[in-house]
C-alpha cells in the first residue's frame, strides 16, 4: 500500500511537471517571438494622404490606414519618405517592402507590382481660374498644364498632348502645381480630387475652382507589394477588411475628408 501511494504521488508530480512544461512551452513563443517590421515607402508631399507635420513626422490618411492594418495583423511598419518618381523602383529593388502613396491601381502598374484590394475611391479633377472656359480635358491640349510627376494626371496629359509635350509642366507635389496656377504659370492643373479639396480648404484660395469631366474614369487607390509576395498581400487585405468591418476605416475617412467637402 505504501509503495502504491508513493508511486501515485510520483506520477502526480510528473504529470504536474509535464503540464507546467507544456504551459511554459506554449507561452514562450507569444512572449518572445519577434514581431515582423516592414519598411514602407511613401511620398510625403501629398496631403492629406501623406505629408510631414511641423515635427517632421510622417502623417496622413494613408499612414493611419496602414498603421491600423498592421495593428490588426500583428506586424510593425516603418515609414520612409520616398520621392514619388522613384517609389516603384525602391519597391522593385527591395529597399521597401510596401509602398502606399495615393497609388492609383492601373493595368500598367499591375505588370510590375501586386496591389491590395482598393481602399479609397479617387478621381482626377481639373483646376482652373474662375474666368476660364475650360470644361473638359480635351480643352487642355494646346495649354500649359500642371501635373504631379508620374501621376495618372501626367499619363492623361501625355495621351492627350504627347509624351514629350513641353506644355506638360511636372511638379513634385500638388501644392507646387497649385501655386503655379495661382501665379499664372500654367492654365490648369490636373490632380486628385482629395488632394485638391484639402489644399483649397486649408489655404483659403480664391479665384480658382475645380472642374469635373465625366469622361474621367473612376480610380481606386491600392497598397503595393513586390510581384508575387502573396503572404504579405494577404495580411494587408485581411487587415483592410477588418478595419472596414469594425468601423475604424470610416472614422479615418471622416477625419480626413468630411471637412474638405
Amino acid at each position: 500500500m505504501k509503495h502504491t501511494l508513493i508511486k501515485t504521488a510520483l506520477l502526480t508530480v510528473l504529470a504536474l511537471g509535464a503540464l507546467s512544461a507544456c504551459s511554459k512551452h506554449e507561452d514562450a513563443p507569444a512572449a518572445g517571438a519577434a514581431v515582423k517590421e516592414y519598411v514602407v515607402g511613401t511620398g510625403a508631399t501629398y496631403a492629406p494622404f501623406e505629408y510631414e507635420n511641423e515635427h517632421k513626422e510622417l502623417v496622413g490618411f494613408d499612414i493611419d490606414v496602414l498603421k491600423a492594418v498592421a495593428e490588426k495583423e500583428g506586424f510593425k511598419v516603418k515609414f520612409v519618405n520616398t520621392p514619388f518618381d522613384g517609389i516603384f523602383t525602391a519597391l522593385a529593388q527591395g529597399d521597401r517592402d510596401i509602398i502606399i502613396s495615393g497609388l492609383t491601381i492601373t493595368e500598367k502598374r499591375k505588370l510590375t507590382v501586386d496591389f491590395s484590394d482598393p481602399y479609397f475611391e479617387a478621381g482626377q479633377v481639373i483646376v482652373v481660374p474662375d474666368d476660364s472656359k475650360i470644361g473638359k480635358i480635351t480643352d487642355l491640349k494646346p495649354l500649359k498644364v500642371g501635373v504631379l510627376q508620374g501621376s495618372t494626371g501626367d499619363e492623361m496629359m501625355q495621351k492627350l498632348a504627347g509624351d514629350n509635350n513641353a506644355n506638360i509642366k511636372r511638379f513634385e507635389s500638388t501644392p507646387l502645381a497649385m501655386k503655379e496656377l495661382e501665379t499664372g504659370g500654367v492654365s490648369a492643373v490636373i490632380a486628385d480630387k482629395g488632394a485638391v479639396a484639402h489644399y483649397l480648404s486649408n489655404n483659403q484660395v480664391k479665384g480658382i475652382h475645380m472642374v469635373t469631366d465625366d469622361n474621367f474614369p473612376k480610380e481606386y487607390f491600392g497598397i503595393a507589394v513586390q510581384k508575387g509576395n502573396a503572404a504579405l498581400l494577404g495580411k494587408i487585405n485581411q487587415g483592410l477588411a477588418a478595419i472596414k468591418a469594425d468601423g475604424s476605416y470610416d472614422k479615418l475617412h471622416a477625419q480626413y475628408f468630411d471637412a474638405a467637402k
